[in-house]
């Protein structure tokens, strides 16, 4: 008698459907619905339709997005301007690259030396973006910005939509994974449902600790999200799957169809997913190669990214990295050293910068080593760039919010590399040539995995979206 929407709706609890028994089939609907709070069900049911139906099953595509919470400087990074005056290049030098007249910040040299087989985007219009919750860089909505709208938390992450229209590449994975230090640094699910935010791995590890500014605790992490309660073991979680199928044995006296078998053999699969291990695996860095491990180091970021190597290896099709200390605006949010906690250019963003290189020429490297990396597609960015002039608020060393231009960093995927798309204007604050909305990500992280640019959805009262609601095309240039 309820009126207010809630979790079950995709089960449609309430219908009379076919032969009906009023009480039993509901009954069995809600079981479904709750056991373990899982929706893999559904997803496997989906798949194995699609496969029935003649279709192509989902690629085994993925992304991992390192997202820089706080908005990184594109003039201090990856779009230097050394012959502007000082208060606009900054205090960084430059350092050439393996692209002809190309140049990065002098704190990226392992970045420069791959650069041929990366592509850096200088044209990101990132307007309307700020920092919140659900991100219009990470949502691919214009409209995604909580400070102006109370409903932007609605607006489902690109990561989402992924695990919605793609789902994992292995059904004993989940799909969408995140490590991150604030809810408000990732995306989630939004009107899709709980069942499509993203999984918090790092509450399903043993990490080191770090503080709000980035100094090491010497603590480790708990880690213990797949950690059973005590009253309840893998045989239990089994056995009541076992009681399930008894309650269900008339099933095959009322539905003739087939349809109550089907349900039980996938939410069979979805129970497997729990108990047999495969994520809790991924997650230990113990049954890593302590060659590998060596090669990454010890730092958060950099266990994270190996992590996020084995979650992709093993199944699951979009890992964000948030790269933050603080559980605020985030770490890359370098206003001045007058500004605390985070600093300005050189004292802030100046420890950052070889601690980003090594991680991300290490990713790349052990990507291409596994096998992986033409079906890995690497992003990092921020949710915006900063000013062109240094000095703001006060400071002599920091830069302020500037989302009118931005850059990007990619690689991997099978895509095109080795070029830079795109520029700013002479002092790197306003798009000069070729601008990439977010749209136009979203679209081609959409095209990677082979998802229809024309698709849509519905959330649970039945309202129908657009799977670009702000419009995109694919970056034709990759």
């Amino acid at each position: 008698m309820h009126s207010h929407m809630n979790a079950f709706g995709s089960f449609h609890a309430s219908e009379r459907e076919g032969l009906v028994l009023p009480s039993r089939r509901n009954v069995f609907k809600a079981g479904l619905a709750g056991m373990a709070g899982l929706s893999l069900p559904a997803l496997l049911r989906s798949h194995a339709a699609a496969k029935g139906a003649g279709a192509s099953t989902p690629r085994r595509k993925s992304v991992i997005l390192l997202w820089m919470a706080g908005g990184p400087s594109q003039i201090d990074t990856l779009d230097p301007k050394p012959d502007r005056p000082a208060e606009n290049r900054g205090p960084f030098g430059v350092t050439k690259t393996k692209l002809p007249g190309v140049l990065v910040c002098e704190h990226l040299p392992k970045l420069a030396s791959i650069l041929d087989r990366c592509t850096i985007i200088r044209s990101v219009d990132c307007r309307y973006s700020n920092h919140a919750p659900n991100m219009v860089m990470q949502t691919a909505d214009l409209q995604a910005e909580l400070r102006t709208n109370a409903e932007a938390v609605k607006y489902p992450a690109i990561a989402s939509l992924v695990g919605k229209f793609h789902g994992p590449n292995h059904p004993s994975a989940p799909a969408t994974v995140a490590f991150f230090r604030s809810n408000s640094h990732v995306a989630h699910g939004g009107r899709l449902g709980k069942q499509y935010d993203p999984l918090p791995a790092h509450a399903a590890t043993r990490l080191p600790v770090y503080d709000l500014v980035g100094k090491p605790t010497g603590e480790v992490s708990k880690g213990d999200l797949f950690r059973l309660p005590v009253d309840l073991s893998d045989r239990r979680l089994t056995d009541r799957h076992a009681l399930l199928q008894g309650f269900d044995r008339l099933r095959a006296e009322i539905d003739g169809s087939g349809t109550m078998s089907a349900l039980d053999r996938h939410t069979r699969e979805a129970i497997e997913m729990l108990t047999n291990g495969r994520v809790r695996n991924a997650l230990d860095l113990e049954q890593e190669a302590p060659a590998v491990r060596e090669k990454y180091g010890d730092h958060l970021w950099c266990q994270q990214a190996l992590l996020a190597r084995r979650l992709v290896e093993a199944g699951t099709a979009f890992v964000t990295l948030d790269l933050s200390y603080h559980t605020a605006s985030g770490t890359w949010d370098t206003h001045g050293d007058n500004i605390p906690p985070y600093g300005g250019i050189k004292k802030g963003l100046g420890p950052l910068l070889p601690l980003f290189d090594h991680l991300f020429t290490t990713l790349i490297a052990d990507l291409e080593r596994t096998g992986l990396l033409d079906d890995v597609l690497v992003i990092a960015m921020g949710e915006f760039g900063r000013t062109p002039m240094v000095g703001t608020q006060g400071s002599t060393d920091g830069r302020n919010h500037w989302p009118y231009v931005m850059s990007m960093l990619l690689a991997g995927g099978g895509l095109r590399h080795g070029q830079v798309i795109g520029r700013s204007d002479k002092d790197g604050g306003q798009v000069g040539e070729r601008p990439v909305k977010p749209g136009d990500l979203a679209a081609t992280i959409y095209q990677h995995f082979g998802v229809p640019l024309d698709s849509t959805y519905n959330d649970i009262t039945g309202r129908p979206y657009h799977l670009l609601p702000s419009g995109g095309e694919p970056i034709r240039e990759l």
